[in-house]
C-alpha cells in the first residue's frame, strides 16, 4: 500500500509568502475609508442639473394648435389654383402637392392632409375627386382630430369617419368610424359589371362629386354624384375636441381633388 508524500517549502520561501500577505493586508486597510468625523462630514458631489425638456415635435405642436383652429361659421371654399398648399392646410406626409390647379397625392399611406379649420357639429362637405389608378381608392375623413395619421399599415387608429370609394383595390365602398376595418363599418361590395354607381367600380380618370353631411348631430350621410352610398347612424357621434376637422387621404392610388366647399349647417 503506497504512502503519500509531500515536499516541504524552504523556510525562506515561507517567510516571503507571509511577508507578502502582511503587505497586502496593510494596503487593503489603507484603501478602506476610516469611520472618522472628518470622513462623515465630507462634502457631497453637487447633484446634476436636470436636462431641459426637448422641444415639442411638429406633431405635438400641431396637436396643441388644432383645438384652436378657427371654427367655421361661414362657407369655406378652396379651388387649389396656386403652386403651394398654403397655410390653411396641415400635411402629415410630403406626398401632397399642387398640380395643374388641383390637389394631388400618391402613396400617402394613410397620412392625411388636414384643413386648419374646425367643423361645427353639423356641416356639409363637398368636393370633386378623380383616381388616376385602376385601384380606385378615393378617401376622405370628416370630424377627425386635424393632426393624426396611421401609426401602422392598418388604419385602425383613425379619429374620424372615413369615406372610401373603391377601397381595397376597387372592391368596396365603405363608410367607417375610427377604424376602416371595423366590423361596424357600412360597406357595399363592388360588382365589376354593375352600371349602378352604388355598386360600380371607380372608373380610372373619371371625376366624381362627393358630398358628406351631418345635419342632426348624429347620422353621417355620403353621396357620390347625388347617389346615396351610405348613412352611418352613430349612437356616440364624433364631435367636440379631437373630432372637428376635415381631411383628404390616400393609400397608394394617384388621386386629385378639387373645388372643396364646406357649409356649416344649423
Amino acid at each position: 500500500m503506497g504512502r503519500s508524500t509531500s515536499t516541504r517549502e524552504p523556510l525562506s520561501r515561507q517567510l516571503g509568502l507571509l511577508g507578502g500577505f502582511w503587505v497586502l493586508g496593510v494596503w487593503q486597510g489603507a484603501c478602506v475609508p476610516q469611520d472618522t468625523e472628518t470622513h462623515r462630514q465630507a462634502p457631497k458631489a453637487a447633484a446634476p442639473r436636470p436636462r431641459a425638456a426637448p422641444p415639442p415635435s411638429a406633431v405635438d405642436a400641431r396637436r396643441a394648435a388644432a383645438s384652436s383652429d378657427p371654427l367655421l361659421t361661414e362657407p369655406f371654399q378652396d379651388d387649389f389654383e396656386r403652386p403651394q398648399l398654403g397655410g390653411d392646410w396641415h400635411a402629415t406626409s410630403a406626398a401632397w402637392r399642387m398640380e395643374n390647379g388641383a390637389l394631388c397625392v400618391e402613396r400617402a399611406r394613410n397620412h392625411p392632409l388636414w384643413l386648419k379649420r374646425r367643423l361645427p357639429v353639423n356641416a356639409r362637405v363637398e368636393f370633386e375627386a378623380v383616381s388616376h389608378s385602376a385601384a380606385g381608392d378615393i378617401k376622405a375623413e370628416v370630424w377627425g382630430n386635424g393632426f393624426g395619421n396611421a401609426s401602422a399599415v392598418s388604419y385602425s387608429d383613425a379619429s374620424s369617419y372615413l369615406a372610401i370609394f373603391g377601397g381595397w383595390n376597387n372592391q368596396f365602398h365603405v363608410l367607417a368610424r375610427l377604424d376602416e376595418h371595423a366590423k361596424t363599418r357600412k360597406e357595399v361590395r363592388v360588382e365589376p359589371s354593375s352600371t349602378d354607381l352604388r355598386t360600380a367600380r371607380v372608373k380610372q380618370g373619371e371625376t366624381y362629386r362627393f358630398k358628406i353631411e351631418r345635419s342632426d348631430g348624429k347620422a353621417v350621410s355620403w353621396w357620390v354624384n347625388d347617389v346615396l352610398i351610405h348613412t352611418y347612424a352613430d349612437e356616440k357621434p364624433l364631435m367636440g375636441a379631437g373630432h372637428e376637422h376635415f381631411g383628404f387621404n390616400d393609400w397608394d392610388a394617384r388621386l386629385c381633388f378639387d373645388n372643396l366647399r364646406i357649409t356649416p349647417l344649423p
